[in-house]
């Protein structure tokens, strides 16, 4: 019998509401002995300034029995960051406690380097970083507000269960690539009690996967390692802050923040859909002008696919994605060209068709 996925789209805010149609697209085109429903929710910044909340009261349960979640872009000049971002996408991933936030690396052909000294084969990275902890879990509080002796405390919350778990998953997808290399962000030398009990989760799991080497490095040096030396970076592991940071470093070697795509999941258990989205923001001031550039929403759906198991699929997408790009002939305006979201995700659909 043929297999029916139901994807829950979310094309949230500004640019989202181009890129992810632009994706669903390309997903239509793909689908070969499969098929896929999917069903759009408004909700975002605008349902906020319509309702006052970013999402309907019930909404988790609403999403819960999808099989995942095609995400556009969250933010809006008239809602706050901390309001957008907590109460609809880290309310979805510690509801769901999607604890891999997992993001690509790598340079796409026919795309112009950044790094002059490197070659394109230099820069292929996967980003494993934590995604339900550290500086996001959101512990902390104000005191004496509005006065000269006012005080913020932001805590920064470390499991032993959540690191080791984080952890394992990299080491396994380390396992699976040809490399075998794992590195590992910490900063150990100033913050002595998280860093040093995540180094010796790194040590204890890395006695699991004997076949991996294993590095650890500060993370401001890794961060001018992703500069100096890129290929010597293979798959990386970090906490939520660092990894977060160190992955827009990454989506700057690429070339454009357009070609960031991620998948937020939980591959150990179900409590509820996995979450894949392009990390470029909503872009308010180019929203509507439909000249957003649609690559990460199409290579997120492509880890979408694989994610359900359909990995024929995500490779057929993401070698019409790949030769798309290195033809050069259609590109959007970020990439030095003057095509529109709709007629690079055209381009897509027709390689595929081809």
């Amino acid at each position: 019998m043929m297999k029916n996925y139901r994807l829950a789209l979310l094309p949230g805010d500004g640019i989202g509401k181009e890129v992810i149609p632009a994706a669903v697209e390309v997903l239509k085109a793909t689908r070969k002995g499969f098929a896929v429903s999917f069903e759009p929710f408004d909700w975002g910044c605008e349902y906020y300034l319509r309702h006052g909340r970013m999402m309907p009261e019930d909404g988790i349960e609403t999403l819960r029995p999808f099989d995942a979640i095609l995400l556009g872009a969250i933010g809006h000049p008239a809602v706050p960051d901390h309001i957008s971002l907590r109460d609809l996408l880290l309310r979805i991933r510690f509801e769901f406690d999607l604890y891999v936030n997992l993001r690509p690396v790598e340079m796409l052909p026919g795309l112009e380097m950044t790094l002059r000294a490197k070659r394109p084969q230099d820069v292929n990275m996967l980003f494993v970083r934590e995604n339900t902890e550290g500086e996001y879990a959101g512990v902390g509080g104000r005191f004496k507000r509005g006065t000269p002796d006012e005080v913020a405390i932001q805590e920064s919350v470390f499991t032993r269960k959540g690191v080791e778990r984080v952890v394992r998953y990299a080491f396994q997808q380390a396992q699976r690539r040809p490399r075998k290399r794992l590195a590992s962000a910490t900063k150990s030398n100033a913050m002595q009690y998280a860093m040093v009990m995540w180094d010796e989760a790194v040590r204890g799991v890395a006695a699991e996967f004997p076949d991996v080497s294993v590095s650890s490095y500060h993370v401001d040096a890794l961060a001018a390692r992703m500069i100096t030396h890129p290929e010597s970076l293979d798959v990386v592991v970090g906490s939520n802050l660092f990894a977060d940071i160190l992955t827009d470093l990454g989506s700057a070697l690429q070339g454009s923040l357009g070609l960031a795509a991620s998948a937020n999941l939980n591959p150990t258990e179900r409590r509820g859909p996995p979450v894949f989205e392009p990390v470029h923001g909503s872009a308010p001031d180019i929203a509507g002008r439909g000249i957003a550039n649609p690559i990460a929403a199409i290579w997120a759906a492509a880890m979408l696919l694989e994610h359900l198991g359909e990995a024929a699929a995500a490779a057929r997408m993401m070698s019409a994605l790949r030769a798309v790009i290195a033809d050069a002939k259609v590109r959007t305006p970020d990439l030095g060209g003057k095509n529109s979201t709709q007629e690079f995700a055209s381009a897509v659909v027709k390689q595929l068709r081809a």
